[in-house]
């Protein structure tokens, strides 16, 4: 069993003052102990590192580079990838679903992933198991 990491979960993991943080950390922490392989896209890399670097800081981005980068799978989006999503943002018609999201939906999909490390509800609207 594979579990996909959003961007949300990330953040949650490395911000203290997150509201999920507690939630976030205890995950993490079985995760890694069960060795449960972590996976993202390149989509969900790009947005936590600029998000990290811009709410919590340089120390902050550094942790998540050094500690938390080695031990994830990353999945490069190509093309396809990239204009499925991107053509799922355009029909869903919705403010708030994202391109990095549609491309997650989509990689999971693809991947057969079930499980989803998010604090994001748009994971379980679209048939994923949340954790937490």
């Amino acid at each position: 069993m594979s579990v996909y990491v959003d961007t949300s979960a990330f953040l949650a993991v490395l911000d203290a003052d997150d509201e999920y943080h507690p939630q976030a950390k205890r995950v993490w922490e079985e995760l890694l102990r069960a060795g449960v392989p972590l996976i993202c896209s390149s989509y969900v890399l790009v947005e936590t590192y600029a998000l990290v670097q811009h709410r919590l800081g340089l120390e902050a981005l550094k942790v998540f580079h050094e500690d938390i980068f080695p031990l994830l799978r990353v999945e490069r989006v190509e093309e396809t990838l990239h204009e499925n999503a991107a053509n799922a943002v355009l029909t869903a018609k919705q403010q708030r679903l994202s391109l990095v999201d549609c491309v997650s939906f989509a990689l999971m999909r693809r991947l057969g992933l079930k499980e989803a490390f998010a604090f994001d509800q748009d994971f379980g609207a679209q048939g994923f198991t949340c954790l937490p």
